[in-house]
């Protein structure tokens, strides 16, 4: 009978480069009846690996991990294994994010505030296939779909590329030109191009400006 119950268990992929929410995760899924953690993993590379061997039923993952970057990371999961289901749990605004997760692959997005309360009301639901997102969220999504706006950019971060954003934020943890390009296997005039882009779209006169709101930014992600 045991065995049989065991089978039954939705298993469930972490990818969190915070060993503490690992854990947390991993104890709170374990106590359900129908949801057994399979395994986990600090970084995009090891995750990637691991997935395909261990082919769970959901993966839950952050979008700030280290030395990879969330959003690529659904995308590739997608190309693994375009039906595996993906929910997003993160500290980033989800005005900024969540329908980025979307569009590269997820269909959830829960921020790690809101997870105290409906983590396990988001696994299910993206397990059954539905999108999960907060009602606010939602809501604003569908006046988008249905209007085809929302109610007017929330932040002009909105206006940035994935790309840029992720070039954006690299600047706010004090990396230089030539490292964002090493990191993201860039030219460097290609990342110099991206920083120009993302001056003219926030509105920034130079490049101290441009480092010094990446930072306050990063800073202030942090710090919620």
């Amino acid at each position: 009978m045991s065995s049989k119950t065991e089978r039954r268990k939705a298993t469930v992929f972490l990818v969190d480069d915070h060993p503490m929410v690992r854990e947390h995760l991993t104890a709170l899924l374990q106590a359900e009846p129908d949801l057994a953690v399979c395994g986990d993993a600090a970084d995009a590379p090891t995750a990637l690996s691991l997935i395909a061997r261990q082919q769970p039923d959901l993966v839950i993952l952050d979008l700030s991990l280290r030395h990879s970057n969330g959003l690529e990371l659904v995308k590739s999961l997608k190309d693994l294994r375009p039906q595996l289901p993906v929910l997003v749990l993160s500290m980033h605004d989800e005005m900024l994010y969540a329908e980025r997760s979307l569009r590269a692959g997820a269909l959830g997005y829960i921020t790690k505030e809101e997870a105290t309360v409906n983590i396990l009301s988001a696994v299910r639901r993206v397990l059954a296939g539905q999108v999960y997102l907060s009602e606010r969220m939602a809501g604003r999504m569908m006046k988008k779909m249905v209007g085809g706006t929302a109610e007017g950019v929330a932040s002009p971060l909105e206006l940035l590329t994935d790309r840029e954003l992720e070039v954006f934020q690299m600047l706010g943890r004090g990396l230089g030109t030539r490292r964002i390009a090493e990191e993201l296997r860039l030219g460097i005039k290609t990342v110099e191009s991206y920083r120009a882009r993302i001056k003219e779209k926030l509105q920034l006169t130079d490049g101290n400006q441009l480092l010094q709101h990446a930072i306050q930014w990063v800073q202030a992600g942090e710090c919620e």
